[in-house]
């Protein structure tokens, strides 16, 4: 144990859990697929877990031959909405996945030893979580 009460070896080891968890996570949501509609059904939009677009289907119905003009428009919002469905879906997605580790980072993790302010002096490569002054835990 090392002065304060504080295993900097079980702290590492956590942090290192919790890394495996963030990478599984981003894997997760790499691979994962989300749809959006719109038009009732007329156009669905498909995205992956980090919000990118992989897919567009327009029903054939969704299509005017008499007025190309209006249809065109038309379609355009569509797809719009569609993809903006399938983008909040995603996000939903995300904040399922990835919100509980973000949680854990900012407050400590569960950590043994740290207070609210999450990681002491903050750790490399964490995106400035934790925060803090170095040799101040909880700062």
């Amino acid at each position: 144990m090392e002065p304060g009460g504080l295993n900097i070896q079980e702290l590492l080891q956590q942090a290192q859990q919790m890394q495996e968890q963030l990478f599984t996570a981003q894997r997760e949501l790499a691979e994962a697929e989300v749809k959006g509609t719109s038009g009732g059904g007329l156009v669905t939009a498909t995205v992956n877990g980090q919000g990118e677009v992989t897919g567009l289907t327009i029903d054939p119905k969704a299509v005017d031959p008499d007025d190309p003009a209006d249809t065109a428009e038309t379609i355009a919002d569509l797809v719009l909405a569609a993809i903006r469905d399938a983008g909040r879906a995603a996000q939903e997605l995300q904040q399922e996945k990835m919100g509980p580790l973000a949680e854990g980072l900012g407050s400590g993790g569960g950590m043994p030893g740290l207070g609210e302010g999450g990681l002491p002096g903050g750790f490399p490569g964490l995106g400035g979580l934790g925060g803090g002054t170095p040799g101040t835990p909880g700062a």
